[in-house]
């Protein structure tokens, strides 16, 4: 379960991590192979998808699915919610 935590921790603050992390990891890329822009934020993404998956085996915690299903709702959480919200509200006559 703490494993699922922390890949929903690591999800969520990948637009943050997309600066820091992805532009440098770019920069030591782009001689080597082509990078486009927009890869920039899957490269952070990825870099935090492997920083809670190594979390979860030191701390013996959760599997591959979780971490993965983790970070999945952790960076498209609240785009869900907030498409939920508008749906519900539609539905039910609220604007």
């Amino acid at each position: 379960m703490l494993g699922f935590i922390i890949a929903v921790i690591a999800g969520f603050l990948t637009p943050q991590l997309e600066g820091p992390i992805g532009g440098p990891i770019v920069k030591a890329m782009e001689g080597h192979i082509p990078v486009e822009p927009n890869e920039k934020r899957l490269i952070a993404f990825m870099v935090a998808m492997l920083i809670a998956g190594i979390a979860s085996a030191l701390l013996n915690s959760g599997t591959a699915f979780w971490i993965i299903l983790g970070g999945v709702l952790g960076y498209f959480g609240l785009r869900m919610y907030e498409a939920g919200k508008k749906y519900y509200e539609e539905r039910n006559g609220k604007h």
